[in-house]
């Protein structure tokens, strides 16, 4: 299965301009660059809270020696 060429993109983004119009076209660049961002904002969030676990955990004396 190939890649769709320039013609195919052009013909697939005149079908969108049909039917979502141009103002809505418009407006869904940004808000997906929103999107992209918050996700990205989300997962940096996840990794350094993760990072935090690890050296609280490595910091910590371990309770089960005895």
């Amino acid at each position: 299965m190939r890649l769709p060429g320039g013609w195919e993109l052009i013909i697939v983004l005149v079908v969108v301009v049909l039917i979502f119009g141009v103002g809505k076209v418009a407006d869904i660049g940004p808000a997906l660059g929103k999107t992209i961002s918050g996700f990205r904002k989300a997962i940096k969030d996840e990794e350094e809270v993760e990072e935090e676990k690890k050296e609280i955990e490595e910091t910590e004396p371990s309770e089960k020696t005895e």
